[in-house]
């Protein structure tokens, strides 16, 4: 029996959370005020702007998994805040939680405050390994990048050294020391620093040429050289950064034991271990954290995104009270204390339990890969190269043939904007921005997920028909 068919009626405790019906599109998307809105936008705002150019359309309203715009119509959400809404836009609990706070206390720049204190024991209670006894944090900026930066400067600080380890494919964020560790020279990462990038084992397209089922893990060999040969042209570093499973680079996910096997270097070689949870965390991928898979307890763990509860701006570190050597006022911001984002965060987390949202996250992950799986095995959808994920972050890399790998971004871009058209909001990535991505909020119905896949898949048959026959027409 094919798996998108009925099973017998279940009650979702979830399916109050969104929009019905969903998705529901009453005319052409953009419609008619996203379009004049659209224009001010473009006529006020900079150049930079990213989404709504390849998502062209004027949100009004969240709920759930859903959105709808300002024309009326209701989409399936998919992106999620690009993973920062793991419960959901405007999840009642969270956001009563957060209405409280904002009557009390808004900013306290870094004082002790309830709500700061509340969020701390909250986060000390699911760290990973040894953590939990050991951890300290730091907040400092309200975004991922802030975070980073003071990942990276703890280490500095911490063993006098400058030098980093980082990984192709990376993406760590916008800001200066950020972009240093970002591999993507197209949004200005690999800033001239001593910052050495090694191998991410990107098993699809290795890039040394070998099998997962062979290899041992290569990619991580490759580091233990690095770290070990004094002619490496590379002195100690200062740390090793990165991303359990990598997000914008395209929902890579290592072999079984590679992250392990870096943990056993980096202590080995007595250099600290950064773990970058900004996307991955609080329940995304079927764990609380990505790293807890290979059962890794990084030096640092680099949070942001999900912390927030239902998308208030917050990010920090959690580290082991043996690096908290720094300075008072080593690393600063004025909207460290935002009690309002820290009361939402600890609401989050208490619900993330209560609702066993990680469980929920892994078997849903399941039922979508399986549904994926189910459609790129005929012969309809050829453009599929390979369908990966980890609970509820899920990429589909996109290919002109199976044989040749030959990335396809173009077929991606029209996928994206026919999905939005047909009522779905994905969202692309990868190095060659051929890897449509599924980031949907863990309280996702299954009937929604479900829902979304078919409009994936159809607006894949229907673009690749497009595509190729534009290459064909091209060609003559």
């Amino acid at each position: 029996m094919s798996a998108f068919a009925p099973s017998a009626p279940v009650t979702d405790p979830f399916e109050q959370l969104h929009f019905a019906p969903a998705p529901a599109i009453s005319g052409p998307v953009p419609g008619a005020r996203s379009q004049r809105m659209l224009a001010e936008q473009a006529a006020l705002e900079s150049r930079a702007r990213s989404y709504p150019r390849a998502v062209p359309v004027a949100f009004e309203e969240g709920r759930g998994a859903t959105l709808r715009d300002v024309d009326g119509n209701t989409y399936i959400d998919f992106f999620a805040g690009a993973g920062a809404l793991n419960l959901g836009h405007g999840h009642p609990a969270v956001a009563h939680a957060a209405s409280e706070q904002q009557q009390r206390l808004v900013h306290a720049l870094d004082f002790p405050t309830p709500a700061r204190l509340r969020l701390m024991r909250r986060l000390k209670q699911i760290l990973p390994g040894a953590l939990r006894r050991t951890g300290r944090f730091h907040f400092g900026g309200p975004t991922g990048s802030d975070a980073i930066e003071a990942s990276l400067k703890l280490v500095r600080a911490h063993t006098g050294r400058r030098p980093l380890v980082a990984f192709e494919g990376s993406y760590h964020g916008m800001t200066a020391d950020a972009l240093s560790v970002t591999s993507d020279t197209s949004c200005g990462g690999s800033l001239d620093t001593a910052v050495r990038f090694m191998p991410f084992p990107y098993c699809y397209r290795c890039p040394l040429g070998l099998r997962p089922q062979t290899c041992e893990l290569a990619c991580a060999k490759l580091l233990e050289s690095v770290l070990s040969d004094p002619c490496s042209g590379l002195s100690k570093p200062a740390g090793v950064i990165v991303e359990p499973i990598q997000g914008e680079g395209g929902t890579v996910i290592p072999p079984r034991g590679w992250l392990a096997r870096v943990r056993a270097i980096t202590r080995r070689h007595e250099v600290p271990l950064i773990v970058d949870e900004i996307q991955t965390g609080f329940g995304r991928t079927g764990a609380m954290f990505a790293c807890e898979y290979d059962e890794v307890t990084p030096d640092v763990i680099v949070l942001s995104k999900a912390i927030g509860g239902i998308g208030y701006p917050l990010s920090g570190i959690a580290y082991d009270e043996a690096l908290d050597t720094w300075e008072p006022g080593a690393h600063i911001g004025t909207f460290r204390g935002h009690q309002v984002a820290m009361a939402a965060g600890a609401a989050a987390i208490e619900l993330i339990g209560e609702l066993a949202l990680p469980d929920r996250a892994r078997e849903l992950g399941e039922l979508a890969l399986a549904l994926l799986a189910e459609a790129s095995a005929g012969e309809e959808l050829p453009a599929i190269g390979e369908v990966r994920g980890r609970g509820l972050m899920i990429g589909v890399e996109l290919v002109r043939d199976r044989e040749s790998r030959r990335p396809w971004p173009e077929l991606a871009s029209a996928v994206r904007r026919a999905c939005c058209e047909k009522g779905l909001i994905i969202e692309v990535g990868g190095r060659y921005a051929n890897v449509a991505r599924f980031l949907p909020p863990l309280v996702i119905t299954r009937e929604l997920l479900v829902r979304g896949i078919e409009i994936f898949t159809d607006a894949l048959r229907e673009s690749e028909r497009v595509q190729r026959a534009r290459s064909g027409a091209s060609a003559s």
